[in-house]
Formats: C-alpha cells, structure tokens, sequence
C-alpha cells in the first residue's frame, strides 16, 4: 500500500487567503517579478507556445503576463488540485507554468509526476515559489515570543523545500534537463506590522495550514515578536529585513531531439592526462 501524503495545508483556506487578498487589493509586485523573471528564463528558448497551462498562480497572472508579451499564448489555469483530481486538464500541453502556488500543494512529488504525464514531448515546465530561507527572520521571532510566553511554539509560516529537494524531485517525476536555482530577493520595512499586512495582502499568510487546536497567536506574542524583530534584523537605519527565497524549477519531458550526457567511459583522454595539459598551459614561460 502506498504512504498516505501528509496534509498540510487546507486548499480551501488557501482560496480565502487569496479571496480576501483581492478584496484587500491584491499586493503583486513580487508577482511581477516572478513574470518578468519568467520572461527572461523563456528568452533562450527558441519557440513561442501556443496553449499550455497556467498552473494556480492568483487570478491566473502569468497567463495574461505572457499573452502580453507573445512568449505565450491561450494559456488556461487550473489549480494544483484539480491536476491532481484529475479534473478535466486536457493532456498533449507544450507548456506549463507556475508562480507562487507549489509551496502549498500536499503532494508534490505526485503533482510534478502529474504535470509531466500532461506535457506533450519536449513539452515544457517553469515554476518558481517560496522555499529556501523564506521568512526566516519572521520565522526566528514568532517562534522564540511564543516560546518565551506559552513555553511551546506552534507552526506558523508553511514549511520550505530547499533548492536541492526540488532539483531531485523533478528528476524522480521524470523530467529530462531539470535545472533548479534560487532567486533570494530582500524586502525592508518599517515594522513587522507592515510585513504581515503585505502577506496578507498577496493571500501569503498561513491561514492555509492545518493545525488542529493550535491557538491562536496574542497579542502579547505578536508584541514581542515585533520587538525581537527590530532588535535582531534591524538594518542601522532602522528598517526590517525579510528574506524572499524564490526557487524555480524546469524540465522538459524527454524528447529524442534532446541533448544527451555522454555515454560513461566514452571519453578519449585520461583525467590524468587532461589536468597536465591544464597545467602545461598555466605554467610561466
């Protein structure tokens, strides 16, 4: 039988995260980032796609970014758990793309294995979402105020994949080429405040996260993270740091028209042999 997916996150809390975000006015300036950064990853492919999927990045953002820009277009969107529900995406995709969404998926591995089933050969994944060391400085100071008041601390910022699980997990799905890399981008503010009305603001706080009778976070908490956060990432003019960790990951799926790794031990010189010509090139004449 195989394991049961841990479940982390509530998709629909999720969606009222970002609900209330546009209620708010969505904040989408890391959003546009992400696009803009999305177009330059495209830059060295050379071919535009026609149909793909856009895959639960809020209010379908990158489909309309890349329309914009001709990279992309009649992209549709779905969410993360309608592929897994197999809920009517139709396969044979040139492209899928995804911002912001991939952190809060409770099956992962069996979403990138998903994805790849629907690419089309040669067919093509990009996505980029939070991991890393994202908000460690929030993370650091929520933790150690609930712990200084309530003797224990509960989960409250999602948890992270590294850089390096996400390069394995698109090589356990299958995917030919991946490549995985982090972005690390640094926002400051004024106050913890501020940052916490920005999370809001992008749906980003973790309302999603099950946490079965965790109680809610003080005031006295809240108070005492806030003064923890200005004592320890304070720049010397006084405003907070907070680290972003955006990972993006791509792979395609296996094509005959791909480049392939040489075959082990088809090479025509000794590494003994390589590194002398290495050095008699490097000596001084």
């Amino acid at each position: 039988m195989a394991a049961s997916v841990p479940e982390l996150f509530d998709p629909v809390k999720a969606g009222l995260a970002l609900a209330r975000a546009r209620r708010l006015g969505a904040e989408t300036f890391l959003l546009e980032r992400s696009a803009e950064d999305l177009v330059d990853r495209l830059a060295p492919v050379l071919r535009d796609f026609d149909g793909g999927l856009d895959l639960g990045t809020p209010g379908g953002f990158l489909a309309d970014w890349l329309a914009g820009t001709g990279r992309a277009r009649n992209l549709t969107t779905a969410s993360p758990e309608a592929l897994l529900d197999d809920g009517g995406v139709p396969g044979d995709l040139p492209l899928v793309v995804s911002a912001h969404a991939l952190h809060r998926v409770n099956d992962l591995p069996g979403l990138l294995a998903r994805i790849r089933a629907l690419l089309k050969p040669d067919g093509l994944l990009v996505a980029t979402f939070p991991g890393g060391d994202t908000l460690h400085e929030l993370r650091e100071c929520l933790m150690t105020a609930e712990s200084e008041i309530r003797g224990a601390a509960g989960l409250r910022v999602f948890p992270m994949v590294d850089v390096r699980s996400a390069g394995q997990l698109l090589q356990r799905a299958g995917f030919a080429l991946p490549v995985a890399d982090l972005d690390r981008v640094t926002l400051r503010y004024a106050t913890m405040v501020d940052l916490l009305r920005d999370l809001r603001a992008m749906g980003a706080t973790a309302l999603p996260l099950l946490r079965p009778g965790q109680p809610p976070l003080t005031r006295a908490i809240l108070l005492r993270a806030a003064a923890l956060y200005a004592e320890r990432h304070a720049d010397p003019d006084g405003r907070l740091r907070a680290t972003f960790d955006f990972i993006w990951i791509s792979g395609w799926t296996p094509h005959e028209s791909q480049q392939k790794p040489a075959r082990r031990g088809s090479g025509t010189m000794r590494l003994e042999e390589a590194l002398a010509r290495i050095r008699a090139q490097d000596a001084p004449e």
